[in-house]
């Protein structure tokens, strides 16, 4: 197989930084898990050694990228091509990971799971930090109200739960008849009620009753990545 062209290679070190911060990983972690010493990962995004196919190819493998994001910076990261994330199990091929929606989930109204459809997926993860429990999905956010731990246009992991199992101080999707919001929920001093709170201090604290929530989210992982054009 040809070498990666010199002139492509500044390109793809930058694509490979830019999974790091997404993962939200130590450089050496990233390497580890690839099998690659943390020196020679070093060196590659140096520039001392060229990025190779073989190491573009175990990136993919191990960690579910997509082969053309990362050599030519075509679709996203994640995004869902023939063959990707395909896992044998009982002489079966079934997708691995956590499916990941072109959804916004501060965008429109309404029931969320209306939206989780198999024409929205455009990928999935399966990554050692995430859950990868069944009902996890991973869904893009919009706006600034949660900045700075949730930078406009990152992608969050989250799954369905309960009114009355939520963990107080935690960030939540909270799906209302008229509008779908990402916010920390605090405790009320009325027990019926709950208070959402935002990161940005230009928002104001929102009351809002329990009996109003038609879906609650619990968002277990947030993935700084934004999409570039």
């Amino acid at each position: 197989m040809a070498q990666i062209p010199t002139e492509h290679q500044q390109e793809i070190r930058e694509r490979i930084r830019q999974l790091i911060a997404l993962l939200g990983v130590s450089q050496s972690r990233f390497a580890n898990f690839l099998g690659i010493s943390a020196a020679n990962m070093s060196k590659h995004l140096s520039g001392k050694l060229p990025v190779t196919h073989g190491l573009i190819n175990r990136i993919c493998l191990d960690y579910g990228v997509a082969r053309q994001w990362l050599l030519k910076g075509e679709d996203m990261p994640f995004a869902k091509s023939e063959g990707d994330n395909l896992h044998e199990t009982e002489g079966k091929l079934t997708k691995q990971g956590i499916p990941v929606y072109d959804i916004d989930v501060t965008a429109g109204f309404g029931s969320l799971e209306r939206c989780f459809t198999e024409d929205s997926i455009t990928g999935y993860m399966s990554l050692p930090f995430l859950n990868n429990s069944d009902n996890e999905r991973i869904v893009r956010v919009s706006g600034n109200s949660m900045e700075p731990s949730i930078p406009d246009g990152s992608y969050i992991a989250i799954r369905e739960v309960q009114c009355d199992t939520i963990f107080w101080g935690q960030a939540y999707v909270i799906v209302l008849d008229d509008y779908r919001m990402v916010k920390i929920i605090r405790r009320h001093a009325d027990s019926t009620k709950i208070i959402l709170h935002s990161d940005n201090p230009d928002y104001d604290d929102i009351e809002v009753r329990k009996d109003k929530i038609i879906g609650l989210y619990k968002v277990d992982t947030i993935i700084n990545f934004t999409a570039t054009s």
